[in-house]
């Protein structure tokens, strides 16, 4: 017969504990930093693609200035 030692899980000490939550919260993090950057150059390809679509806007022509007229005062 083999031992109960073989079979038990070793116990993970506080330090070890602290390792695995700090590893598997960075890979979380590196995994959601990777998603987010293919979805911003997915979404800026689009955009690019998008504005080679479309033709430039012509530019906007300038409204006449008022000129201010003097009022009179009654008096």
């Amino acid at each position: 017969m083999s031992s109960d030692k073989s079979i038990r899980p070793r116990r993970e000490t506080a330090e070890s504990k602290a390792e695995t939550t700090k590893r598997i919260s960075q890979e979380l993090q590196q995994t959601e930093a990777d998603i987010r950057d293919a979805k911003t150059q997915r979404l800026r390809a689009a955009r690019l693609a998008m504005e080679d679509t479309q033709p430039e806007p012509a530019p906007a022509k300038r409204a006449a200035r008022k000129t201010k007229t003097a009022t009179r005062s009654k008096i």
